[in-house]
């Protein structure tokens, strides 16, 4: 199998501080033929340049540099360059374990399956574990794709690329939507209808660095990140595509839909929960006709029943409530 190249893409955008480290863990791989492609998307830090000596260092490295398009532009500019029949994807900012190609490949051999998924682990910017967001299975196992659908619904799946190597021509007619944030999400749902399923693998060989300066994770005061109204509309996408291709999935599609409102009432600044603001009185008005739903679903736990329930009637103040709760929980760790 090591005869079959493995092309992992690299889109890069001011990470001067972080991707040498991220490429050394590319270039340390025990699998041997593969290719490297940093797809420098505009950068201004220096980072086009440490680009450019890094492929100087390894030829196994190419460098591209483009006008600034957000990584899934600079995702897809790899995939179309890629000579490899595999593609792997890492954020500039994570960094892998020695063996995740070697072994990815492997459970593709083994399995005769056309995507495999090493599991992850999250650590902070000095490197210390962080709590799990996908708990990793105790052994190999093959998840068939609605099986992988169920676990996504359920918040339980990781829908990362960079987790996972699939053979190129299942790119063929897909790309990562450009101009959203939730775009892992989006893409692979709709490959998973194209595949048997995803072969998982236990080890968590993935590292993904939580950085404070993050799209998703900036804590001002009225910042709010366009993830929180992507993951709403894919809610709704993931409904009409449950009912029409998975519909004995339907109650884990209504508990996805009201949870993703949830988060975004979680997180939208109490400023922009005005009349005016139309994507905010769609949610409102979405959890007001589906009350019944957030009673009856047994997929939602109590908590998120009350939540959602509470913002139903009185989103402001629940809003507010919830913010000076989350500022007391922050002065307790303080």
């Amino acid at each position: 199998m090591d005869r079959k190249k493995i092309s992992v893409i690299v889109p890069v955008y001011n990470s001067i501080d972080c991707l040498e480290k991220c490429v050394e863990s590319i270039c340390g791989q025990t699998y041997s033929n593969l290719e490297i492609l940093l797809i420098d998307d505009g950068s201004t830090d220096g980072t086009e340049k440490l680009c450019d000596k890094l492929s100087e260092a390894d030829a196994r490295i190419r460098t591209y540099h483009k006008k600034n398009g957000g990584a899934s532009s600079a995702r897809n500019m790899g995939i179309k360059l890629a000579l490899g029949e595999y593609l792997g994807f890492v954020d500039s900012d994570d960094y892998i374990e020695p063996y995740v190609y070697d072994k990815l490949m492997k459970a593709l051999s083994e399995r005769n399956c056309v995507a495999a998924q090493i599991s992850r682990d999250e650590v902070d910017e000095a490197g210390r574990r962080l709590p799990d967001v996908c708990i990793p299975p105790q052994q190999t196992q093959f998840c068939r794709a609605q099986d992988f659908v169920k676990e996504l619904l359920m918040h339980r799946g990781d829908c990362s690329f960079c987790t996972k190597l699939f053979k190129k021509e299942l790119f063929a007619g897909h790309q990562f939507p450009e101009g959203e944030l939730n775009e892992d999400f989006r893409l692979l749902v709709e490959m998973l209808q194209e595949i048997d399923g995803i072969v998982i693998l236990p080890e968590q060989g993935y590292h993904v660095v939580c950085r404070s300066g993050s799209t998703t994770r900036k804590k001002t005061k009225d910042s709010f990140s366009r993830v929180f109204l992507d993951i709403v509309d894919n809610a709704d996408r993931m409904q009409k595509l449950v009912d029409e291709k998975y519909p004995d999935l339907h109650l884990y599609a209504v508990r996805f839909n009201l949870f993703q409102r949830l988060d975004y009432m979680l997180h939208v600044p109490i400023p922009q929960m005005r009349g005016e603001n139309a994507f905010y009185q769609s949610v409102k008005k979405y959890l007001r006709a589906h009350l019944t739903d957030t009673i009856t679903n047994p997929y939602l736990t109590k908590k998120n029943k009350i939540y959602l329930m509470l913002f139903t009637m009185a989103p402001r103040l629940v809003r507010q409530v919830h913010g000076w709760k989350m500022k007391l929980a922050g002065a307790a760790d303080g």
